[in-house]
Order: C-alpha cells, then structure tokens, then sequence
C-alpha cells in the first residue's frame, strides 16, 4: 500500500492542451531542425550529410569501385540515420540526379530515375558512391575541423556539419516542407557562386547589385530561360521572389509550308513525360488549332521534344498559347530558408554568403591548428632523433643495458632528457634508418617542417592570410569543376498575348440564347438538318437571340436584372439543335425572377458604341462598350450592367448604338397607365457600369415603364408607327409622329383613352416601319395570335385600338414578337 501511495504522487495532473503544445513545439523543433531544412554552411540536410559522411568513412568514394547501394543505405540505417530505408535511399538519389542537382553529389549505376518521374530502381539493383566533387564537402573532416556528437546510439560520432568547401547550399539549393516552414532555393552556377564569394571576401560591405555582377541568377541544371530581374532581386534581398522560368524552344522550318515547335530544354523539376501528355491533350480536346503531333524524340544526346504543326498555323501563336497553358513556362517562388545559427531564418544572397565564408574561416582556422599542432608534434621526434643519431654509441649502450623497451625508455629520459614521444621514437628506430643518409633526410625534414610551423603560424596570427588560402582552394576547385552557364536570365517577363484564332478553329455554327436562360451552340449541319423551331426548348420559352455566328466572335448576354454574363462564341458546348442546351444557371446563376433580355455578338472587343438601358422604375442610362469588357472571372460570375435602385425593378428595354447614332437617336418610353414620353437620347450621358443613370420618366407611385423604342437618323420615317397592346387584348397603331418630342424625366401624354371601368394598361410596345408584315402576340397560356400589320387601321392618340385576343378564353397577352426575324419587341 506504501509503494502505491508513493506511485500515486509521483502521478501530474496536467490539460491534454499543455501536454499536446509541449510535445508538439519538440516534435516541430525536431522536424525543422533535423530533418527538412538544410544547414546554412553546408547546405545539406541531416539526412544527406549522413549518407554522404558514412559513404566516406566506408571508403566509397569516386576513386574507388562502385558498391550496392543497399549495403550503403544498410550502414547508414544501422550507424547515423534510424529511419525507414525508404527516406535514405529516396535521399540518395536525388542526390545522384543530374537534372535535380547543378553538382550531383552521388554518381550511381543503374536506374536512378528520369525526368519523365520514372521511378528508380530498387537498392538491391543500384550500386553507388560518392562524386569527385563530394570530396570537397567532406575533405579535411578527419582534421577536427568540425563538431562531431555522438550518433543515436552512442556508438560512434557523427559530423554536425561538413567542412564544405565550395557554397553547396547556393550551388545544388535545397527544398523542402518542415512544421511552419518551407524552403525552396534554387541551383547556381558553381563558378559564379566562388567568384562571388571570393569578391565578397575582399569588399565585406558589397552591396547587392555588386555581387549580382557575379551572380546574375538560379543556374538550373535542366536550363531554360529566366524572366524577371526584379524577382531575382527581391529574392536575393529579402529571400522570398517570384519569377517566371521557360523553356528553350525553337522554330523550325519543314516541307510544304509547315513548321515544328522543338523543345530542347525545360523548367526545373517539370515533369517531361505530363508536359508531353498535357500537349496532347489540348490537341486532342481541341482547345488549340494547329497542332498535328506532339513527340518526344529525346535520347542519349540530350532533351528534345518535337511538336509538329499543320500546314500554314501561327507557330508563334501556338508557342505563347503553350507557354501560358502548360509547364513550358512556369512560375518559379523562391523562399530561401535555412537553418542559421540553431533556429530556422529567411535568407537573402549576402547573409548566405557571409555565413558560409565565416564557416570557411572556422574550418581553415581549425584545420591550420590540427596541421600545426601535427607539424610541431613532428618536429620534436625528428629533433630528438636527429640528437639521438649524434651520440648513437650511448643511445646503443644504454638501450643494450635496460631490461625492455619501457626500461630503455625511462633511461633515454633519465640520462638524456629526452621526452617521453623522443624516447618511443628512438626506441622503435629500425637498424637501416642507422645510416648518413638518413641524418641527412631528418635534417631536411626539420627545415621542412619549421617552413610549414611558420607558415601555419602565419595563417593563424593574420586573417589576409586566411583569407588568401581559402582562395586558392576555391579558385583550384572553380578550375577542377568547370561548366559553363545553363540557364539564360532574362530583364523582362515577356507578355503573353494570345491571338483567339491559335485556340480555336473559325467556323461559322448557329447560336441561340432563350428568355428562361438556355444557351447552346450547333453545327450548320445539325440546324439545317432540322426544322428550326424544333429547337428543344420548352412551350413556355423563346429564342431572345437566334443568329449564324463566327467561333471567333463575342457573345453578350443582358438579364432582366441589369446583369451582363459574356461568352466567347467558341467556349458554348456544342449541341444538337434539337437539344436544349446549357442553363446558365450552371456556371454564372440567375435569379428566380431573372430571365434574358437580350443578347448581342460582336467581331472583337474593341468596339466603340454604347448600350442604353432602361429600367421599370423609370431609369436610363448609356454605358460604352470598353466599360462592360469581360473579367477574369466571367466564367463563374456575371458582371453589374446597370444598378437597380430597386429590388423589385427590371431591366425593360436596351439597345446597342454607335457613338454617331446615339447623339441623334429618340427614345420613346411607354408606361404601364398608358403614358407615353418621348426626348432626345442625347440627354441620357455616358456613365459607368455600376451607376443607377438617370431619371427617365416620372413616374407616379402605382405605375411602371413597360416598353421602350429607340430609332436612329436612319431608322427615321414618316411612315414609322407603333404598336401597342393592353391587358384586355385591344392592339392599336399609331403614328410615332403622334408623340410629341420633349424632355426626359416629364410625366408624359396619354397614348389611350381613359375608361372609369376596367382602363386599357399597356403590355408591350413595338415599333412598326414600312415593310413589316406581322406581329405575333403571345398569352400567359401559350396561345398565340397572329396580327396582319397592313390589316390595322391607324389611330390616333385617343384611340384605344381593337380586340384581337379573348383573355377569358386565351389568357393575358404577355408580349409581341415580330414574326420576320424572331426578335422580341
């Protein structure tokens, strides 16, 4: 029962939040600092300072013969790194990946992977070892040169960094994803980063634009050219910059006036094999014309993708297309984070530098003081054996006299006063050393070695000194490791502008857009191959727009609720003509009182009219075209044509005019109480696309504008008239004349005759020039009457017209169509 009471106390009670945030705030500091992100002075992340180190201390270096990686990645397991084999050898070959890394630190035999993201062989298959260039990483470690810790089983010690002796984390850069952190620095050219450093060292107060001289940028090692000066810039200077990464293409010329795309190099880390499959696929869907085949031709001679184009297609249009559509262009981030000084710190150009040139000065100081410290150690042994050889007689006599080697020792010590490593020297001397002539070589060894204990000293009492020793190592290994640059930096970004005709093939197809939202797109073929009233929509709904239109051209679609929705002509599914088509509910949305007003197509869009919108609560507007062109986001989200002040308001009437035919053009508004009002367009000005406009008619509290009529210079005739229909089913023409021009925002002049029981209210309107042969009046119960226009009498304005329709029998007229070109009134 003690023991249980003592148990007991030793129990805490803590909150599963504070247990959770102090293991999870040391797992986090295990993640970012051994595992995901690399060191600042010799780029390399535990994992591969592990492989590398142990390859080393197994002799498995480029002058020796290749091993199985499974024996390498086995000792690694076993010795440094206790993690799955999986994580190492994954490293490993990343580390052998010419395309990967600017200076491959692991040379391999066997399937190592590919651009096309082929796996690599399994362990078992590969053999490996470490590259010429990874000596330079790892040379002078066995000099103390470095902190060693005891592994994870306190077995044997491990390096906390290697001596590198070339910037390896500017040179092969690093990547990676840590517990809130990331990092991703790109490759540089080996040559440039040791002349930077070198200048770096001779100018420490250098400013950036100064060691940019020397490195202009990333140097990937699959090439490409790089865009984007400024990016690299704010990159280098604060660690974090964006720029734009493309292939290297080519134009070639081939027979019969056709052209091939060739691809000779690529972004870094695109995935070769999908960029090809991608390619395709935008040929096979059709979403760029011209593309006949897309090859990849690459072999042992190096990367080469071929896309052959059909005779006489805009090579360069395709080329822009591809760039903004595919890999072939990417945008390439940099975040430049590195572990600094124990703790994870964003990096620019110059902090990295100067941290790997302080690590250097540690290295070489170190480095100077083992040789040193060796040198001297040396010297005194060939000082007292040089002593030794001078009374060799004695030396003989004393160690003839004593009882064994420790014996003869203490006596040299004794009588002598030699040191203890002399005496050891002395006594281990094999008889052939005895000679002349090896006096004579001890004597020129001493001079040797007082040469170097001077000049160690040297290096440690002057830093310029230092200084120039690092420089000779790195100018011996820019000379021992050249290459020239891969990747081509560029100022600018260049701009993409794509021609619509590379995407899309013109055609000429059918295109129709009904009042309740459907839209659909079809073949001549399949229109006149059908009768075109069998056009899949419902009873209820009518065509708003129905027209043969280009592929090329632009649709704009205007609701009842002062929305624009756009669609280029070539981005309409396509259908049967007997199909419904598309609601466009799908993408953009509607409201459940929103319906289409009117549609309208366009060449291009660089038109220079304007639409004129009218609302039901009395509102005109004008709008020029260049303020409603299409967004970024047209696909998903309509744009604002006009504003409602009210909810419950629509969009009733609108037009399209040239700047010409607005100043001149009339507008005749009609209200639901039978008022008419007519004024000059020109007194509605040009706002934009957000703006309510201005106050077309006034309008008393229980009244609406219902129709409205607009008629240009050319459109002006005598024999002009309009047409109106009530509720009660009455139809009237009258001369346009018979409306008086005034000014907007007036109340208007009666366009009937007032009756205390049961008044005419006004439907629609619509205007009827010379030469129009009917009408078509629809009721809310589908039924549909014909009006013959020649047939109805004039009126004037105090006319109430006649009857054509029962709306007991047939049901209230809702609108007028004119029967010669479908459009509604």
């Amino acid at each position: 029962m003690k023991l249980m009471a003592e148990d007991t106390q030793k129990i805490e009670e803590l909150s599963l939040e504070t247990v959770m945030g102090e293991r999870f705030s040391r797992y986090s500091k295990y993640i970012i600092q051994e595992r995901a992100l690399p060191d600042i002075r010799d780029g390399l992340k535990p994992v591969q300072r592990r492989i590398l180190f142990a390859m080393n201390q197994d002799g498995n270096t480029y002058d020796h013969a290749f091993r199985k990686s499974a024996k390498s990645v086995g000792n690694i397991m076993g010795n440094f790194h206790p993690h799955g084999d999986s994580s190492i050898y994954e490293s490993m070959v990343r580390m052998s990946q010419d395309w990967k890394l600017r200076q491959p630190l692991i040379e391999m035999h066997g399937n190592n992977g590919s651009m096309d993201g082929d796996p690599p062989a399994a362990m078992r298959y590969t053999e490996a070892r470490l590259s010429h260039i990874s000596t330079e990483l790892l040379r002078d470690i066995d000099k103390d040169t470095v902190n060693m810790v005891l592994n994870f089983d306190d077995t044997t010690e491990e390096p906390t960094v290697l001596p590198a002796h070339f910037p390896n984390l500017l040179v092969n850069g690093s990547s990676g994803i840590s517990a809130g952190y990331a990092t991703e620095i790109p490759p540089h050219n080996l040559g440039e980063v040791i002349d930077t450093v070198i200048y770096l060292m001779d100018h420490p107060d250098a400013t950036l634009d100064e060691l940019m001289k020397f490195v202009p940028g990333p140097d990937f090692p699959t090439g490409g050219i790089l865009q984007g000066i400024d990016g690299i810039k704010q990159a280098y200077q604060t660690g974090r910059g964006r720029v734009v990464l493309r292939s290297k293409t080519a134009i070639e010329e081939l027979r019969s006036q056709r052209e091939q795309i060739v691809i000779t190099e690529l972004p870094y880390e695109v995935n070769k094999a999908l960029l090809v499959k991608k390619i395709d696929e935008l040929r096979l869907m059709k979403k760029v014309d011209g593309i006949s085949e897309v090859r990849d031709e690459t072999d042992r001679t190096g990367l080469r993708v071929v896309i052959e184009l059909k005779r006489n297609a805009d090579a360069q249009g395709i080329s822009n297309y591809l760039f903004k559509n595919t890999d072939l262009q990417i945008s390439y981030n940099f975040n430049m984070v590195a572990i600094a000084d124990l703790r994870p710190q964003q990096i620019g150009l110059k902090q990295a530098l100067t941290a790997y040139l302080a690590h250097q000065r540690d290295v070489m100081t170190r480095r100077t003081k083992f040789d040193l410290a060796k040198a001297q150690k040396r010297q005194h042994i060939v000082e007292g054996l040089i002593r030794a050889l001078s009374i060799l007689d004695e030396v003989i006599r004393i160690i003839r006299g004593s009882k064994n080697k420790g014996d003869a020792k203490q006596n040299l010590m004794s009588e002598y006063q030699f040191s203890e490593i002399q005496a050891e020297a002395i006594v281990s001397l094999q008889l052939y050393r005895l000679t002349n002539t090896d006096v004579t070589a001890l004597e020129a060894e001493h001079h040797e070695l007082s040469d170097k204990i001077a000049e160690f000293q040297n290096i440690l009492n002057d830093a310029k000194t230092l200084d120039r020793v690092i420089i000779k190592d790195l100018k011996r290994i820019k000379r021992d490791f050249p290459g020239e640059r891969l990747t081509t930096v560029e100022r600018e970004v260049e701009s993409l502008d794509i021609d619509t005709s590379v995407m899309v093939t013109a055609e000429d197809v059918q295109v129709m857009v009904s009042h309740d939202g459907y839209l659909k797109r079809s073949s001549l073929r399949s229109f006149q191959a059908t009768d075109a009233s069998d056009n899949g929509l419902k009873d209820e709904d009518y065509p708003v727009f129905m027209a043969t239109v280009n592929t090329l051209d632009h649709l704009f679609i205007f609701t009842t609720k002062g929305n624009l929705i756009y669609r280029p002509i070539h981005e309409i599914d396509e259908s049967k003509w007997k199909d419904m088509g598309q609601h466009l509910s799908q993408d953009v949305g509607l409201a459940s009182d929103e319906s289409v007003l009117a549609a309208y197509v366009f060449k291009d869009l660089k038109q220079v009219g304007q639409f004129v919108l009218v609302t039901s609560d009395g509102y005109i507007k004008q709008v020029a075209f260049e303020s409603l062109l299409p967004g970024r986001t047209y696909r998903t989200r309509p744009q604002q044509a006009i504003k409602l002040k009210d909810e419950a308001s629509q969009v009733i009437g609108m037009r399209y005019l040239l700047p010409d035919e607005a100043t001149f053009a009339d507008t005749y508004l009609f209200t639901k109480n039978a008022l008419g009002i007519h004024f000059s367009l020109s007194e509605v000005p040009v706002v934009g696309a957000k703006a309510a406009g201005v106050k077309a008619a006034n309008l008393k509290d229980d009244d609406e504008l219902v129709a409205a009529i607009f008629t240009t210079v050319a459109e002006e005739s005598t024999d002009n008239a309009v047409g109106i229909l009530t509720q009660r089913g009455a139809f009237k023409k009258m001369p346009l004349s018979e409306i008086p021009l005034g000014n907007r925002a007036r109340r208007g002049l009666l366009m009937l005759r007032i009756l205390k029981r049961q008044p005419h209210e006004i439907v629609a309107a619509s205007l009827l020039t010379p030469g129009e042969q009917a009408l078509e009046v629809t009721t809310d119960q589908n039924q549909k009457v014909t009006v013959t226009i020649d047939d109805v009498p004039l009126n004037d304005r105090y006319s109430n017209g006649s009857f054509i329709l029962d709306p007991e029998q047939s049901g209230l007229p809702i609108r007028m169509t004119k029967l010669e070109n479908d459009a509604e009134a």
